[in-house]
């Protein structure tokens, strides 16, 4: 091993390398981490190094340069990582790609590009004077102002779950589904809290370093492994939008009453062909771009979809003037039937009493869904850390007001497009919202724009969450080896054949909210951020047996126990026929 530490020399960027079996240490000059250990050797390790040879970088002086691992040796254990890896962090598949390209650092093939910086950054970079303030590898100076951090946190938290969550309260009811869409969103504020306290105490800015830190190699690949099931979740939710909206803007624009059988109306061949001919050359791109930008255009198009549910609601009949007639029930004004399905969608059928009623408290087999699909619709958490990173004037306090205000933002938007879509069509509610719009006027135009609006979004956001996935398969599997293109494609062609499969054999969209929603979903949400908090906090500070410990112990068993009965229902709901519903459209 070599010990490797910039020289203040007129080469630019060029490394003085010296043997000696202690580590391997290199400079970073454009991120927040100055000395990085790639073995398991602690800073103080590094730091004796670094005494033992003299820093040649205080003009030639050795004295002086022993002066900067002295402090080093004075730190505590706890401020510091055992092994600080270079770790890109996995985004949750909401559109913030682009946001932590930014705020974490780079991987093994950036850190050769930045060395081939200026020698005026490096010599800026270097310490000049015993009274500078000694940079950690978690001193960043972000420059995100509070609002901008709202918006970026706001756009991580929206995805394709508002698309459910109408459904959703027709399987509950109005005031069971706001109680538990109101304890979810407490939940997953306390659990902001226990990563920034995590966070706080590790200096660690990365979900997955978190785990690492709690629980070595096996909490690093959890985390990764939850975040990339996530990421593959959020993918398979949008192309299954693709493949049910793609057919119905096609019917409109050419003007047709029904739904023909040629190849160009079924979704499953324009599925695979909007990933082959968009999505695909895309995703092959060696870094995102401005392809980053969608993520923006994404809330705006949920925003659009928000305004246009309100206002339908004014314009929509009940009950539908095609429906009068055709519903058929026998339960009470304020009961809803078992499911029936029609176009591989999950539809209720509603009583001909009292179809326009709505219901305030319901329990069915399709109830099962409700918690995993809010989950899937607040899932945040890895991308709070580097919002953090990038935060003006960090603290946690600010950065808890910040997740709180995103969450209640969030939290609005959910049940304003939850009610306003089941006030419009009750009990016939479909399983995706926009779908259920071409039951009444196939020609719509502000439909027609929401669902061109909404495909083109889900369409950009498709490769944004494809990098990360990629980059995260590459380093569990191919960790310290070059770029090659033949990885890079493969990965990308192997990533999207695994999820078009899964878009066309999955019964449902409401199979995949349900499945994420209950697997990876409180996993980050509620298991991980809490065991991490328990693990990582020192017994000195809070012993086990201590309030805030025993409460993240609570937080974690409820995870686990909302896993198990989430999985459990759907499953038996699987298993009797409940949930069967044609994948083809």
């Amino acid at each position: 091993m070599v010990l490797g530490w910039p020289q203040a020399s007129p080469a630019a960027g060029t490394l003085c390398l010296w043997a000696h079996p202690c580590a391997w240490a290199e400079l970073s000059l454009r991120t927040w981490v100055p000395l990085v250990l790639f073995e398991r050797r602690s800073w103080v390790d590094a730091a004796r190094c670094m005494a033992w040879q003299g820093w040649p970088g205080a003009a030639g002086s050795p004295r002086r340069a022993c002066s900067e691992p002295s402090r080093l040796l004075a730190m505590d254990a706890t401020d510091v990582p055992l092994q600080a890896e270079m770790v890109e962090l996995v985004p949750n598949g909401k559109h913030t790609t682009a946001l932590t390209a930014s705020t974490v650092p780079s991987l093994a093939g950036d850190r050769f590009e930045e060395n081939q910086s200026s020698a005026a950054e490096m010599e800026e970079f270097l310490p000049h004077g015993t009274d500078k303030k000694q940079t950690h590898f978690t001193d960043f100076e972000g420059k995100t102002s509070f609002g901008m951090s709202v918006f970026n946190l706001s756009n991580a938290i929206m995805g394709s779950g508002i698309l459910g969550l109408a459904y959703a309260m027709a399987n509950t009811g109005i005031i069971l589904f706001l109680f538990l869409l109101t304890a979810v969103a407490l939940l997953s504020s306390y659990s902001i809290h226990l990563l920034l306290k995590s966070s706080g105490i590790v200096g660690i800015r990365a979900y997955e370093q978190l785990g690492y830190r709690a629980f070595g190699t096996p909490g690093k690949l959890a985390a990764a492994i939850a975040i990339t099931l996530q990421n593959i979740g959020a993918m398979s939710s949008y192309l299954y939008i693709v493949k049910s909206e793609v057919p119905l803007v096609i019917q409109t624009f050419l003007n047709l009453e029904e739904k023909t059988t040629d190849w160009y109306m079924n979704g499953n061949y324009l599925v695979i062909l909007v990933s082959v001919t968009i999505i695909l050359p895309l995703a092959l791109m060696k870094q995102l771009g401005y392809l980053g930008y969608a993520s923006g255009f994404s809330l705006s198009c949920m925003v659009f979809f928000l305004i246009s549910v309100i206002y339908k609601k004014f314009q929509i009949p009940c009950p539908l003037p095609e429906q009068e007639g055709n519903l058929t029930g026998s339960l009470n004004a304020t009961a809803i039937s078992t499911s029936d399905y029609q176009n591989g969608y999950t539809v209720l059928q509603a009583p001909e009493q009292g179809t326009c009623n709505p219901s305030f408290f319901t329990l069915n087999s399709q109830t099962a869904y409700t918690i995993p699909i809010m989950a899937f619709a607040f899932v945040c958490h890895p991308e709070v850390l580097p919002i953090y990173t990038e935060l003006k004037d960090p603290s946690k306090k600010k950065m808890q007001c910040i997740s709180n205000i995103s969450i209640m933002v969030m939290y609005l938007m959910y049940f304003l497009a939850a009610l306003f879509g089941y006030l419009t069509f009750y009990g016939r509610v479909e399983s995706e919202l926009l779908h259920t719009y071409n039951k009444v006027d196939p020609f719509d135009v502000l439909i027609l724009c929401v669902r061109v609006a909404v495909l083109t979004a889900v369409t950009l956001t498709v490769p944004i969450v494809l990098f990360p996935v990629r980059r995260a398969i590459q380093q569990m599997l191919f960790q310290g080896k070059d770029f090659s293109w033949i990885r890079h494609v493969t990965i990308a062609v192997v990533l999207l054949t695994f999820i078009n499969l899964l878009v066309i054999f999955a019964p449902s969209i409401l199979g995949i909210f349900g499945m994420i929603g209950a697997t990876s979903a409180p996993c980050l949400i509620f298991i991980f951020p809490a065991i991490f908090y328990i693990r990582i906090m020192p017994k000195d500070k809070e012993p086990l047996r201590s309030t805030p410990k025993i409460l993240a112990a609570c937080f974690a068993l409820l995870g686990v126990i909302f896993m198990i009965m989430s999985l459990s229902f759907i499953i038996i709901d699987w298993a009797t026929g409940g949930g069967k519903s044609g994948g083809s459209h």
